[in-house]
Order: C-alpha cells, then sequence, then structure tokens
C-alpha cells in the first residue's frame, strides 16, 4: 500500500499545481458568485445581463467541475489509502491508473493559456471560389462544425445566414457556448478549407476544387472587455432582405456597424428588434477587433491598420479530397486522415488536438 500511498500523493500533487495554474480556485468563487446573482428574485428582470450571466456561468461550470470531481474521488480513494486494507489494493490501483488518465486528458487545458482561450466564440463560414460547389461545401462545413458542437454538449445559436441561389449557403454566423476553452480549441480552424470532389452539380460530374472560409472569434460580449470609441463608428439601419414572412421586408431593423479606423463592418438582420441587431452587430465586431489586434500585436486600437483582405484567401489551412482518393490533410500541423467522411461528421477533436499540441 505504500507505493500506492507514494503515486496518489504524487498525482495529488501534479493535480493541484495544474488546478492552480488554471485558476480553478479562483474560477470557482467566480461561479459561486454569479449563482447567487442567478438566485435572486429580480434576476431576470434585466433578460439581456440575465443571458450574459447564464453563459458565463455554463463557461465556468464547464471548466471547473471536471477539475472538482477529479480532486474529489483522489482526496476519496486517497482515505482508503490510508487504511491499509490489503483486500482494497487492486480496485484501488484500478481506480488510481483510471484518475491519472482522467488527468493527462485534463492537462491539455493547459495549453490553452492566451487571454482569450477560455471564452465562447463566433464562427463565420463564407463560400469562396467555386460557385454553386463553394455553396454546398460551406454548408457542410456549417454541418460539420454543428455535428462536433452538439457531441460536445455546446450550445449553437445561428445568428445570421444567407442562402445559395441553388443550393448550399453563401455564408453563415452563429455563436457556440458552454463548453470549457472553446475559442482555445476551434481558433486553429480559422482560415481557408478546401475541397477536391466529383461535383454534383456539374453535368458532365468533373472534379471540382472549392474553398470556403472559416472565421473563428473569441466571443467579447461585455463591452469593458473592449473599449469602442463610438466616434470611429458609423451606424446604418436599413430593411431586412429575405422570402418574406411577417414584418420581414416591412421594417428597417437590419443594422450594419462599421469601425471607420479599420473598415471593418458587420451585418445583422436576423432579430426583427433593431435594437437586438444592434447589440448583436456590436458583439461580433469587439470579437473582430480583438482577433485582429491579436494577429497584428497592438497594444490598443488606434494601431490596427484593418485586415488584410487578399490574405485572407490565399493558401488554404486544410484540404479535404474526396476524389480520387480519400484524404484530410492539414497544411499546418501535417496530420493526414483518410476518414474523410468521419471529419465531415463532426469527428474534430484529432485535428482540434493536432493543432494545439503546437502551441
Amino acid at each position: 500500500m505504500e507505493e500506492l500511498a507514494k503515486q496518489a500523493g504524487e498525482l495529488d500533487t501534479a493535480v493541484n499545481e495544474a488546478a492552480a495554474k488554471l485558476k480553478i480556485t479562483q474560477k470557482r468563487q467566480q461561479l459561486d458568485e454569479l449563482t447567487a446573482d442567478m438566485a435572486q428574485p429580480d434576476f431576470w428582470a434585466n433578460n439581456q445581463k440575465a443571458t450574459q450571466v447564464s453563459k458565463e456561468s455554463a463557461s465556468l461550470l464547464a471548466q471547473v467541475e471536471p477539475w472538482e470531481n477529479l480532486q474529489s474521488q483522489l482526496k476519496y480513494i486517497t482515505e482508503l489509502i490510508d487504511e491499509k486494507d490489503a483486500s482494497l489494493k487492486s480496485d484501488l490501483s484500478q481506480q488510481l491508473k483510471k484518475l491519472a488518465g482522467s488527468f493527462d486528458e485534463l492537462k491539455k487545458e493547459l495549453r490553452f493559456s492566451g487571454p482569450h482561450d477560455n471564452h465562447d466564440v463566433i464562427l463565420s463560414i463564407y463560400a469562396g471560389a467555386g460557385g454553386t460547389d463553394a455553396q454546398d461545401w460551406a454548408q457542410m462545413l456549417m454541418r460539420m462544425y454543428v455535428r462536433w458542437a452538439e457531441s460536445q454538449d455546446i450550445a449553437v445559436k445561428t445568428i445570421d445566414q444567407s442562402a445559395g441561389e441553388e443550393a448550399g449557403i453563401k455564408s453563415a454566423t452563429f455563436e457556440l457556448t458552454g463548453g470549457s476553452y472553446l475559442y482555445g480549441k476551434l481558433q486553429g480552424e480559422h482560415g481557408v478549407h478546401r475541397l477536391v470532389r466529383l461535383s454534383p452539380f456539374n453535368a458532365d460530374h468533373l472534379r471540382q476544387t472549392s474553398f470556403a472560409k472559416v472565421e473563428v472569434l473569441p466571443l467579447i460580449d461585455k463591452p469593458g472587455e473592449l473599449e469602442v470609441d463610438e466616434k470611429d463608428l458609423k451606424i446604418d439601419v436599413f430593411r431586412a432582405g429575405g422570402h418574406g414572412g411577417q414584418s420581414v421586408n416591412t421594417t428597417d431593423s437590419a443594422v450594419r456597424v462599421t469601425h471607420l479606423p479599420t473598415g471593418l463592418s458587420v451585418s445583422i438582420q436576423n432579430e426583427r428588434s433593431q435594437l437586438k441587431n444592434k447589440e448583436t452587430a456590436l458583439s461580433i465586431l469587439r470579437s473582430k477587433l480583438v482577433q485582429l489586434q491579436t494577429e497584428q500585436h497592438a497594444k490598443d486600437l488606434s494601431q490596427l491598420k484593418g485586415p488584410n483582405q487578399s490574405a485572407e484567401w490565399g493558401n488554404q489551412i486544410r484540404s479535404y479530397v474526396l476524389h480520387p482518393y480519400k484524404q484530410v490533410k492539414d497544411n499546418r500541423t501535417g496530420y493526414e486522415s483518410t476518414e474523410v467522411e468521419k471529419v465531415l461528421d463532426g469527428n474534430l477533436d484529432l485535428l482540434i488536438e493536432a493543432w494545439s499540441e503546437r502551441l
């Protein structure tokens, strides 16, 4: 039992050190404060604030709970080891190995030390070169990310979507919330994705190469996280487009917010409420500015030069080949797989892990 006690002690030390680096104790305090706020009778009086607090609470819980469960189980096993009951030795050894395996998985979170890695995500997909095939490819990517999110118990909310003329989508933007270190995990998906296949839209069924751009932004839904001077903003209100429906084309509810110094622009028309569309557009704009600030290593917004649009559509970060052979290859990590259909069905964990290992 002495050897088991030593192993348990070493694991306990390693777990506590990792939890300290991830500030699990501080996050638990934040979570308890939010939980107390949510228990107040008038919590939902301010719906916008309540929704934000609920999202933040869910995100913190996803980060804190696995570590607290691990620490609790390890404490229980340590107490049993201290009882020195030889009949439990084999069972306790197996349980300790299982906890060590759980720790190996959890400590991967130590890679996500960026200032926004624990944020939720705004994910946008834009069809690129390739016409109808590209629009269909954009929809395939949207399905891939939605399926991955569902497998991780991550909430998906569509913010905006533009349908293609014949098939697929021109663009789509949705919000992913509730997972741990979501931006840290998904930031490697940011870039141009290339598909090679036999075109289902080509009369001769020829091989077609299509492109779509995926944009991954940390969700900055607290104005205090990034101060933007109102003088730098231009806000335009216009009539929402679409295929009809009650009030869709009869009210000026769509909103476009432009950040004048960088030229960044966000248009939202998903909600009938002009105020809600404005709030969503501002949240996405802040997220875009934070991303741009990170990419350009700028200390403040005045140093930003605006996005380099031509670079965004440069070399693809990943290729998905369905013909003449099957292969997914990430050009940055070198990760390859022949299970293209599984990847397109949302099995992204190995690709995400390959990216995070290089951080």
